[in-house]
């Protein structure tokens, strides 16, 4: 069995980490270079940058911020936020970062999952999926979590998969910040469906919520932001309370 990896989820926005609740109610957190190399020190095994309002505001990249990440950074490291093009993962590549992740520009066009994949390969690509249970199914939502869409979860996913998706990171909405623990149904479903790695996001809270997402929920990794930028869960701490359950962590 491959060892679960931790990930701290970094939401950048106007060059800083911040944190809210089912998306709304943003809070600033600190420098992302800093808080990044903590985590690293830490002993996370992956990172996730994502300019929460990239696609919203149409802002450029932030390749140079990327490259400044890369500079203290002995972990991969995944970036996301306003890559519509092929030469937009081709910059933020080249700047540093190990992994791209696409959203709602995947959703609008489809085919980017195939260019880019196909241009840097499968394990580069990550489709992260933004979406909320309403009305007895998973609508897939995008421009962070503000515009519903036809596409529904395990569909998508499905078909990002066939795409060239190397892994997919699903956010479920009704659980983000709310601390209430992972939507593990939604989990193991997508690990049964899927043959790619499963990233749960949304609704870390305690160190047992970490143990269902990987016994029930059968997640490849879990990623959370504001247990760890608060110190609340230290990643030293959870990652030995994990071993002490059984459960396989580098």
């Amino acid at each position: 069995m491959l060892a679960k990896r931790i990930i701290p989820c970094l939401d950048i926005r106007n060059g800083k980490t911040v944190k809210g609740i089912n998306f709304e109610n943003v809070v600033d957190v600190g420098d992302p270079v800093e808080l990044g190399a903590k985590y690293a020190r830490d002993g996370a095994d992956e990172l996730v940058y994502l300019d929460i309002t990239a696609t919203h505001e149409g802002r450029k990249l932030f390749a140079d911020l990327v490259k400044k990440i890369a500079e203290h950074l002995n972990i991969p490291f995944t970036v996301g936020g306003g890559i519509d093009r092929l030469e937009d993962a081709d910059l933020l590549l080249s700047a540093g970062a190990d992994k791209v992740s696409v959203n709602s520009s995947a959703v609008r066009n489809p085919a980017l999952i195939d260019r880019i994949a196909g241009g840097f390969g499968n394990q580069f690509v990550v489709v992260a999926i933004d979406a909320q249970w309403k009305e007895n199914s998973w609508t897939v939502f995008v421009n962070g979590g503000r515009i519903a869409t036809d596409k529904e979860l395990f569909s998508w996913a499905r078909e990002a998969q066939e795409r060239g998706a190397g892994e997919i990171l699903f956010t479920s909405m009704n659980h983000d910040g709310t601390k209430k623990g992972f939507a593990c149904e939604a989990l193991k479903e997508l690990s049964d469906t899927l043959s790619i790695p499963i990233i749960a996001s949304g609704g870390a809270g305690s160190k047992e919520h970490f143990v269902e997402v990987f016994e029930e929920g059968k997640a490849d990794a879990a990623l959370a932001a504001s247990i760890f930028h608060y110190n609340e869960i230290p990643v030293p701490d959870l990652k030995y309370y994990l071993r002490k359950n059984q459960i396989i962590v580098r």
